[in-house]
């Protein structure tokens, strides 16, 4: 042992300050006032300062051991267990958002920018537009011939009605010229007195030939028995026994009365020329009465004649 160790009589060097005195490793110091090794350690509890103060005052020349405690966590023990989780939680999502917006932004730049898909749809937009155009077209050709269709319906319809109506109108006039249809009108009576003589056939035949050039339409004669034959244009007139006249086979006895449709004033103008019939029946002693009339009926009907060679030319 060295002379320190002689000197203090405990075998251990003298202490090197006022820490943990010099020695071997792991053995305790043998000096009775020597402190406690847990209390120099950094682990050992504080003490308080007037525990501290009381010591150095009762031990004398013991200082206070130095505040060595560490902190274990920067974290307070206070602090919610779910508020890290949910920050955690948070900045995800918001990196997802951020990524998904980052993608549509790429796509829709790349989809403006790509010349092949812009040229596909400019190609298809022309072709819709091409097909547009040709339906309209077909659409307009079909309005042009249902319209043509329906003048021509109307045209056709407008043509067939009028010619109905003038076939109605010439089966009309045909018929009263031939005596299968009745008809009324103005026109004139004209009535035959016989006088010394009889009137003859040939009086009445004078006058029906006047009245047909002065423009008579329809004709009839009445006898004093009230029968009627209606005058067409093959009527004839006979002298019949004791001042009769046969009228297309029938007996009428006089006063005789001609109903005749026509202009009124060109007809009597035509029976009243000098020497025509009006002047040879008076001659014979007869009268002759001439009344206008503007409704003269000539309903006497004659039955059709049927003819056996001639036809219509085709």
């Amino acid at each position: 042992m060295s002379d320190e160790q002689t000197e203090t009589g405990t075998g251990w060097p003298q202490p090197a300050g006022p820490g943990r005195p010099a020695g071997p490793a792991g053995e305790p110091d043998p000096r009775p006032d020597a402190p406690d090794p847990d209390e120099l350690s950094p682990l050992a509890p504080r003490e308080k300062p007037g525990d501290g103060e009381r010591s150095g005052a009762e031990g004398g020349d013991v200082e206070p051991v130095e505040d060595a405690t560490v902190e274990l966590s920067s974290t307070p023990a206070s602090a919610p267990a779910g508020r890290g989780r949910v920050s955690a939680a948070s900045v995800m999502i918001a990196a997802l958002l951020a990524l998904l917006g980052f993608t549509l932004v790429v796509q829709l730049k790349t989809t403006s920018t790509d010349p092949a898909s812009g040229a596909t749809r400019q190609e298809d937009l022309v072709r819709i537009l091409s097909d547009l155009d040709a339906r309209e077209n077909r659409l307009r050709q079909d309005i042009a011939a249902l319209e043509e269709s329906q003048r021509q319906l109307r045209s056709g319809e407008q043509g067939r009605q009028a010619a109905l109506e003038e076939a109605t109108r010439r089966a009309d006039e045909l018929g009263i010229l031939a005596g299968t249809l009745p008809a009324t009108g103005p026109g004139l009576s004209v009535r035959f007195e016989a006088g010394a003589k009889p009137i003859s056939a040939v009086h009445v035949l004078d006058a029906v030939q006047e009245l047909r050039g002065a423009g008579a339409e329809a004709l009839q004669i009445s006898g004093g028995d009230r029968a009627t034959v209606r005058i067409i244009a093959s009527t004839y007139f006979l002298d019949g026994e004791n001042g009769s006249l046969i009228v297309d086979g029938r007996r009428l006895t006089g006063p005789y009365t001609i109903t005749v449709i026509g202009d009124p004033a060109t007809m009597r103008t035509a029976l009243n020329i000098p020497g025509g019939v009006v002047a040879s029946v008076q001659g014979d002693g007869g009268t002759v009465h001439v009344e206008d009339r503007e409704v003269a009926e000539v309903s006497a009907l004659h039955a059709p004649i049927k003819l056996e060679h001639a036809r219509p030319v085709s």
